[in-house]
C-alpha cells in the first residue's frame, strides 16, 4: 500500500478533492486531514498518521489501491528525531496544525471520560469503533469499585485491538487502571509506554559516582551496625581501588546468596553492587525512601536496571530497593510516573522466577484497589502473583534454612535427566520452584509465600561482620514482616527445611505470648518439617570442634546438641504443639551431604528430627535434596501435597 493512498482515503471522506490520479492539495486540506486523524502527542511520543508524512503539493495515486483501504493506519515515531523530520518537509504551519488538533483530541477525550452516559458519545468526535475502549476508560473510573475491576479485566482480555487502540488506553488511563493491567495476567504489554527518556549524566559523570553521590546523600539517622558497616564500605572503594585488588576473593552475601566476586573482572560493577547493597538497607527506613526520591533515584535505578541486563544480582537489587519504596503509598505517583510500572508489567512475564517474584512484589504493593496486605523486603507471593478472581482460603509459609533462598532451596532435585532433556517448557517434568507451580496447579485457592533472610556458616562468610543474629532474633523480625502481609487471617500451614523449622517453632512461640497475633495460633493447621535439627546438629559439632577454620556463625553454634537454647526451644514448643493439637509431618534424610568437595557429613540424624509428635518418615536422600521431589509424581511431593489437602479439606470446602 502507497503512503499516498491513504492520505487520499481520508480526503475523500472529508470531500477535500474528488477522485481522481492527481489533485493539488491545499493547506486547508491538510488542516482537515489533521483535524480528522486527530494526532496525539502524549507520553514522550509523537503519534502521525501516514497522511501527515504525505504532506505534498501534488500527489500521484492509485485508485485501485483507494478502493480497497477500508481502515485508517497509524505510525508511531519517537520524538526525538523531531528535528530532523523538519528538514524532510513537515515544516513549522504543519507542526502549528499538529498541536492545535491534539488540543481538540484531548478536549473530546475529557468530554467522553466525563460524559455520564454512553448516547452522549454521539456529541464527541470519535470513531465508531473506537467508542468501546472509551467505554472502558471511563467505567475505569467508575466509583463504583466493581465496575473498575471488570473494566480492567475487560481491557486485559482484549486481544484484537489496533495498536493506537491500546495506545489510547496507555496515554489516558489512570496509574490505578495501568497498576491493574500490570497484575493482570493476560495484558498486552502495548497498554504500557516506554519509560520516559532518563536524564543525561552531569558532566565527566558515571552511574557508579552518581550511585555513591546519592548513598552519600541519605541521612546517617536510624542506622544499625549494618547499615552503617555498608554505607561507610560502599563510600571507601572506587573501583580504582577495587581493580588494585585484583585476585581478591570478597564474601558478600545478598539475601541468602553468597556474593563472591573478583574484583579485578568488573570493579564498577562490584563497586555498585557494594552501593546497591547499602541502599536496599536504606530503604527499608521509610523516610530514607523520600531522599532517595528527591535524589533522583528512581531514575538513577532504572538506568541501573537496563545497563545491567546481564547482571541478575544488580538487578534483583535494584528490584528490592522499587519494591521497598512502593511499601509507602505517597510514593506511588513518582515511582509510575517514572516509568517503573511497564518495566515491572514486562518483568512479571519473565520466565526466571527471581525476576518475576520481585516485579510481584512491587507490583502487590502498588496496587492499593486489590491488596491490602504489603510485602516488605524477603516476603515474596509466589502464587498469585496476578489479580484472580479465584477466592484464596488458606496460606502456605515455606521458611528454608541455612544458606537457604526462597526460590533456589525449592527447586526441583537437579537430576542428570532433568538437565539434558529440554523439559524448561513443561513444568510438569522439572520446575525451578514446584511451589510456584506444582503446589499451585493442584491447590489453585492457596496463598503460597516463600521467605527469604539471611544466614551465614561461619563469621568470615558473614555479609556484615557486626552481624550477630539469634534465632530468636530472627523469629521476631520475619514474625513482623509476615504479620503485615497479612499472615494469620487465614488457615495456613508452615512448610520449613533444617533451620527454618526451629525459626517456625520460635515464631509460634512467641506469637502465643503476643495478644495481638493470637491469629496466627489459632488460624496454624499444620506444620510440615524437612529434616529440622530439632535435637541439634552434627554440622553444629564439626564447626566448633574446627573453629578455628570455620569459625561457626552464632546460627550454628545455637544448633549444637549441648546447647541450652535450643534444649528449651524444643521442651516448650513440643508441650506447646500438643496443647494446641498441631497436625506434624516429619520427613528426614537418610544419606550423608558433601560440604565441599571433602567434608561429608550426616547433618540431621533420624534421631535429631524427630520432634516427638507426628510421623517421621525417612527418605534416601541428603540434607540439601530432602525438600527437593525429584519428580512430581515423587513421594517426597504426592506425601506433602497429601498432608496439606487433608489438614486444611474442611477450610478449603467452605
Amino acid at each position: 500500500m502507497s503512503l499516498a493512498a491513504y492520505c487520499v482515503i481520508c480526503c475523500r471522506r472529508l470531500g477535500s478533492f474528488p477522485p481522481r490520479s492527481k489533485s493539488h492539495m491545499s493547506w486547508r486540506s491538510i488542516r482537515n486531514i489533521i483535524r480528522f486523524t486527530g494526532s496525539l502527542i502524549v507520553g514522550g511520543s509523537l503519534f502521525i498518521t501516514y497522511e501527515v508524512l504525505a504532506l505534498k503539493k501534488s500527489l500521484m495515486l492509485d485508485t485501485q489501491v483507494v478502493e480497497r483501504e477500508k481502515m485508517k493506519s497509524y505510525i508511531y515515531v519517537h520524538k526525538a528525531p523531531v528535528d530532523r523530520l523538519d528538514n524532510r518537509g513537515i515544516v513549522w504551519q504543519a507542526r502549528k496544525e499538529l498541536h492545535r488538533a491534539v488540543r481538540k483530541v484531548l478536549a473530546a477525550a475529557a468530554k467522553a471520560l466525563r460524559s455520564p452516559f454512553a448516547d452522549s458519545f454521539s456529541t464527541v468526535d470519535i470513531e465508531d469503533h473506537d467508542c468501546g475502549v472509551w467505554l472502558l476508560l471511563r467505567k475505569s473510573r467508575e466509583d463504583n469499585r466493581a465496575a473498575r475491576l471488570e473494566a480492567v479485566q475487560e481491557m486485559s482480555e482484549a486481544h484484537h485491538w489496533h495498536d493506537y487502540q491500546y495506545r489510547i488506553i496507555a496515554q489516558a488511563c489512570d496509574p490505578r487502571t495501568l497498576i491493574g493491567l500490570a497484575r493482570s495476567k493476560e495484558s498486552d504489554l502495548r497498554f504500557f509506554l516506554p519509560p520516559p527518556p532518563l536524564p543525561p549524566l552531569k558532566e565527566d559523570s558515571s552511574t557508579e559516582e552518581e550511585l555513591r553521590h546519592l548513598l552519600a546523600s541519605l541521612p546517617q539517622t536510624e542506622l544499625d551496625e549494618c547499615l552503617q558497616y555498608f554505607t561507610s564500605l560502599a563510600l571507601s572503594e572506587s573501583s580504582q581501588s577495587l581493580a588494585a585488588q585484583k585476585g581478591g576473593l570478597w564474601c558478600f552475601g545478598g539475601n541468602g546468596l553468597p556474593y563472591a566476586e573478583s574484583f579485578g573482572k568488573v570493579p564498577s560493577a562490584t563497586v555498585e553492587m557494594f552501593c546497591l547493597e547499602a541502599i536496599v538497607k536504606h530503604s527499608e527506613i521509610p523516610s530514607h525512601c523520600d531522599h532517595i526520591e528527591a535524589g533522583g533515584g528512581l531514575q538513577l535505578l532504572q538506568r541501573l536496571y537496563q545497563l545491567h541486563k546481564d547482571c541478575p544480582k544488580i538487578q534483583r537489587n535494584v528490584l528490592r530497593i522499587i519494591g521497598n519504596m512502593a511499601l509507602n503509598e505517597h510514593l506511588h505517583p513518582a515511582i509510575v510516573h517514572s516509568g517503573w510500572v511497564s518495566l515491572m508489567a514486562e518483568a512479571l512475564k519473565s520466565c526466571h522466577i527471581m525476576e518475576a517474584s520481585h516485579a510481584a512484589r512491587t507490583l502487590a504493593n502498588l496496587d492499593r484497589e486489590t491488596v491490602g496486605e504489603k510485602y516488605q523486603d524477603g516476603v515474596y507471593v509466589l502464587h498469585p502473583q496476578c489479580r484472580t478472581s479465584q477466592p484464596i482460603k488458606a496460606d502456605v509459609l515455606f521458611i528454608h534454612g541455612l544458606m537457604g533462598a526462597a526460590f533456589k532451596t525449592w527447586r526441583q532435585h537437579d537430576s542428570q535427566r532433568a538437565l539434558t532433556e529440554n523439559t524448561v517448557a513443561d513444568e510438569d517434568r522439572y520446575t525451578t520452584c514446584w511451589p510456584k507451580t506444582w503446589l499451585a496447579k493442584d491447590c489453585p485457592a492457596l496463598r503460597i509465600i516463600s521467605v527469604e533472610y539471611d544466614t551465614s556458616l561461619s563469621d568470615w562468610r558473614a555479609r556484615c561482620p557486626t552481624e550477630r543474629k539469634s534465632i530468636a532474633f530472627r523469629s521476631n523480625e520475619l514474625l513482623s514482616k509476615l504479620k503485615a502481609a497479612g499472615v494469620g487471617d487465614r488457615p495456613m500451614i508452615w512448610i520449613s527445611h533444617s533451620m527454618g523449622g526451629l525459626l517456625v517453632k520460635k515464631m509460634l512461640l512467641e506469637a502465643s505470648k503476643n495478644p495481638e497475633l493470637s491469629a496466627v495460633i489459632n488460624n496454624t493447621r499444620g506444620i510440615i518439617f524437612y529434616s529440622v535439627p530439632h535435637h541439634g546438629s552434627h554440622l553444629a559439632e564439626y564447626s566448633v570442634n574446627i573453629r578455628y577454620l570455620l569459625f561457626p556463625s552464632l546460627e550454628v553454634k545455637e544448633l549444637s546438641k549441648d546447647s541450652p537454647a535450643l534444649k528449651m526451644l524444643q521442651d516448650d514448643f513440643l508441650e506447646f504443639a500438643k496443647d494446641k493439637n498441631f497436625q506434624v509431618l516429619n520427613f528426614v534424610e537418610t544419606q550423608p551431604t558433601f560440604i565441599g568437595s571433602m567434608i561429608k557429613l550426616h547433618i540431621v540424624p533420624v534421631e535429631s528430627a524427630d520432634l516427638g509428635i507426628g510421623d517421621l518418615i525417612p527418605v534416601d536422600v541428603n540434607h540439601l535434596n530432602i525438600c527437593k521431589p525429584k519428580t512430581k509424581d515423587a513421594f517426597l511431593y504426592q506425601r506433602t501435597l497429601q498432608f496439606i489437602c487433608e489438614t486444611l479439606a474442611r477450610d478449603l470446602e467452605n
